[in-house]
C-alpha cells in the first residue's frame, strides 16, 4: 500500500495525471503519423532501400516544434567549459560531472575524470581514475583546476550505489578543498534554496548562505544562477541550481594560516 501511495505521489509531481488524457491522444496521433507516413514512404522508395516491417524502427514523438534541451545541463556545462578553457589550466581534474561535457574538454586540455563508476567507453584524450569524491586519489594541495558539476549535491543518498550519509555533501566539499592547491580553481553547481532541504533520494538544495560556510575560506570569484531555462547573475526565491567560480587565494591562505 506505502508504495502505490508513492508511485501516486511520484506520478503526480511530474504532473502525468493533468494531462493524462492529452499525453495519450498525443500518444495515438503520434501512431497514426507513423504508419500513414510508411504507407506513403512504401508508394515512394524503390525496392532496393529494404524496407519492410522486420526493419522497422519507429521514432515516436520526435517532431517537436523546438529541439528539446536540458537546460541545467546546457547552461552549466558550457559555463564551466568556457572559465576552464579561459584559464588554460596545464592539466584540468574532474569529479563526477557529465561525461559529455569532460569528453569535449578534454579535446582542448588534458583531463582527468575520477567517478565511482567506471566510464563503458574510453577516450585517449582523457584520463579515468576510479574512486570517491570522499577519499579522493590525489594528495592535499595537489590541484591546479578542479570541477564538479551536479555532485555534491547527491552524495550520501544511496542513488549512485554510494553509502547512505546524511553529511555526505558537506564531506565532499571538504575533500574538494582538500586537493585544491593554493591560487587553484574550483567550478561547483549544485541546487540552491531558501533553506537546505533534502529531496530523498534524488538531491538536496543548500541556501547560499550555508554554502558560503561550508566552501570557506575559498574565495568566491563568480555566482551564476539557473532558474528554468534561464541563466542569471542573482539569487532568486526558491528552487534553482547554483554556479559557483571558487578561488584558494592568497587571502584565503592567510586565513587558513590563522585558524591553523
Amino acid at each position: 500500500m506505502k508504495n502505490i501511495i508513492w508511485i501516486l505521489r511520484y506520478i503526480k509531481r511530474k504532473g502525468l495525471s493533468k494531462n493524462y488524457y492529452e499525453d495519450w491522444k498525443n500518444y495515438l496521433n503520434a501512431w497514426e503519423k507513423f504508419w500513414a507516413d510508411f504507407e506513403r514512404y512504401q508508394q515512394l522508395a524503390d525496392n532496393n532501400q529494404g524496407l519492410n516491417l522486420s526493419n522497422l524502427y519507429p521514432c515516436i514523438g520526435d517532431n517537436t516544434s523546438e529541439t528539446p534541451i536540458e537546460p541545467i545541463y546546457f547552461h552549466q556545462d558550457t559555463w564551466a567549459f568556457e572559465h576552464i578553457t579561459k584559464q588554460k589550466p596545464s592539466q584540468h581534474f574532474d569529479v563526477g560531472s557529465n561525461h559529455k561535457f569532460v569528453a569535449f574538454l578534454s579535446k582542448i586540455i588534458p583531463v582527468t575524470m575520477v567517478d565511482i563508476r567506471p566510464l563503458a567507453l574510453s577516450l585517449n584524450t582523457l584520463n579515468f581514475k576510479e574512486g570517491s569524491i570522499l577519499d579522493l586519489p590525489f594528495s592535499d594541495e595537489s590541484i591546479e583546476s578542479l570541477s564538479s558539476l551536479c555532485v555534491v549535491e547527491h552524495i550520501g543518498l544511496g542513488r549512485y550505489g554510494d553509502p547512505l550519509d546524511p553529511n555526505g555533501s558537506e564531506k565532499a566539499i571538504s575533500e574538494l578543498k582538500r586537493v585544491l592547491k593554493p591560487g587553484g580553481d574550483l567550478y561547483i553547481s549544485v541546487p540552491v534554496d531558501d533553506c537546505n532541504k533534502t529531496f530523498f533520494n534524488a538531491h538536496r538544495a543548500f541556501s547560499v548562505d550555508y554554502l558560503e560556510k561550508k566552501f570557506f575560506p575559498l574565495e568566491t570569484v563568480e555566482a551564476k544562477y539557473i532558474y528554468g531555462d534561464y541563466l542569471v547573475d542573482n539569487k532568486r526565491p526558491g528552487f534553482g541550481i547554483g554556479l559557483f567560480h571558487f578561488k584558494k587565494t592568497s587571502k584565503v591562505l592567510e586565513e587558513e594560516n590563522g585558524h591553523s
